[in-house]
């Protein structure tokens, strides 16, 4: 996150401004970002592909 989101920031001008960056960062790596451990794909493809997901809903 340090390096994604804070490199070359000073300051935000608000909180909320650091909150939303914080927010749209972790959003990314936990559901857009690919995984190597699900094979290079992200975390919502893998859900989309898993058959056993789609059975249990």
């Amino acid at each position: 996150m340090k390096r994604e989101t804070l490199q070359g920031r000073k300051r935000w001008n608000r909180a909320s401004e650091a909150r939303l960056a914080v927010f749209r960062w972790a959003t990314r790596y936990n559901t857009r970002r690919r995984h190597s451990r699900l094979g290079q794909i992200s975390p919502i493809t893998y859900e989309q592909r898993s058959t056993t997901l789609a059975t249990a809903a």
